[in-house]
């Protein structure tokens, strides 16, 4: 069994507050704790929140999931909290503008999958799933009233992108206070010794939780603050569901292969870290050798693909996923064998194809990508946007970006 000093020196891994002597206070803190559950002979509670604004989750949720199972192999309780309450709202804390509100069912049809996602890196049998509109959605006016007592507007205007959005006349809505207010609630009603977040929950965790808890009369929980985020397939900006630089954990193996693929060289150390797991001497010396040319970008890049499918897929659904990315671009025609076949029964549309197969979201996105050339019917560049398929056309090979083709086909 792992000492106490050996899990802080675990568990505290990879977080990072801005201020050296935060990082000392919270292992500090993390320290007694784990003395005080070891002589109450109880687990540290631990949860992590994650808002269902969206259907899946991706690779950047992975890195605090991981953290979560850190705990759950040293034998703490932990919680993976689905915020069906908190996503009406939207977290503010990145944001130059206020996000859109969502109903109750959008939620609700996006939180349907989410604890099968979070499966793939916490063990099923040792992981609480819970919802936050559990004792959020029961709190009443006066509720609030006294919770928000506990907080100045001065605390939540210091805060950076609150006081950008002042200095560029732009609004921030009252509502947009109450989302601190409600994660700080949800620690509260856990009676969390530890929550667990990425660095833009740097306010809703470290102040706004730990002063609530603190103020209705329970310690105040531990923060492990990630230090690092996963950069989206762009290499650079964090990865996200909004900016469509994002791969889903829900991703078909081609599909979640091709766009690990399609990152830019510099982002192979950090995905290997935090990802893969690798020990910071680990990817120093990866990159010393691509730098010095004893390895080479593509073929790193293909293991690294390979691994990150293996992970969330499978084995078997990784090979297949190589076999088939060096069919398509090592050599062949480029058009994998094992396509999808659809069926076009009258004259239509290309645009209109692409959005009924779902291989564009919209139309807007469809004329996007026949603008930039996007598009392809038998290897030829689609250059209209009124660009017809009829039945006396096919069978023919429809192809979206370098990953995404279907065969149509005639109707019988």
């Amino acid at each position: 069994m792992a000492t106490i000093e050996e899990q802080v020196e675990v568990l505290m891994s990879g977080a990072a507050y801005g201020d050296p002597a935060i990082r000392d206070n919270m292992a500090k803190d993390l320290r007694e704790r784990l003395l005080e559950c070891q002589a109450e002979g109880r687990p540290l509670r631990v949860y992590c929140g994650y808002d269902p604004r969206t259907s899946d989750l991706h690779l950047g949720h992975t890195i605090t999931m991981r953290k979560l199972r850190q705990f759950q192999d040293f034998g703490h309780d932990v919680t993976f909290l689905i915020g069906t309450f908190t996503s009406l709202i939207g977290d503010p804390s990145d944001k130059d503008s206020a996000r859109d509100q969502l109903t109750m069912q959008n939620v609700e049809d996006n939180a349907r999958t989410y604890a099968e996602q979070a499966f793939k890196i916490l063990d099923r049998d040792l992981t609480r799933v819970r919802r936050n509109d559990e004792w959020l959605a029961t709190l009443d006016f006066a509720d609030i009233i006294r919770l928000a007592s506990h907080f100045t507007v001065q605390q939540f205007l210091v805060r950076e992108n609150f006081a950008r959005r002042i200095d560029e006349g732009k609004a921030i809505f009252l509502h947009e206070f109450f989302y601190a207010l409600m994660q700080a609630y949800d620690a509260v009603a856990q009676e969390a010794d530890v929550q667990v977040g990425g660095q833009d929950q740097l306010f809703n965790i470290l102040v706004a939780g730990r002063k609530l808890q603190t103020g209705l009369g329970q310690k105040p929980q531990i923060a492990v603050i990630m230090g690092e985020s996963l950069p989206g397939t762009d290499g650079d900006v964090k990865m996200s569901k909004s900016l469509g630089n994002h791969i889903p954990l829900l991703s078909e193996p081609w599909d979640m292969y091709g766009k690990v693929m399609s990152l830019p060289d510099k982002a192979m150390g950090i995905y290997h870290k935090l990802i893969l797991g690798w020990r910071t001497a680990q990817v120093e010396d990866l990159e010393r050798r691509l730098r010095s040319g004893d390895l080479h970008p593509n073929e790193t890049k293909m293991n690294l693909a390979g691994e990150i499918v293996s992970i969330f897929h499978g084995k078997a659904d990784a090979q297949a996923a190589q076999s088939r990315w060096n069919e398509v671009f090592r050599g062949g025609s480029g058009i994998p064998h094992d396509i999808d076949e659809a069926v076009v029964a009258a004259t239509e549309e290309i645009r209109d194809i692409l959005v009924r197969l779902r291989m564009v979201g919209s139309r807007g996105e469809a004329r996007r990508l026949i603008q930039q050339n996007g598009v392809r019917l038998n290897e030829e560049k689609v250059d209209s946007l009124q660009a017809v398929v009829s039945p006396e056309m096919l069978p023919a090979i429809l192809q979206v970006g370098k990953r995404q083709f279907v065969r149509l086909v005639k109707a019988e």
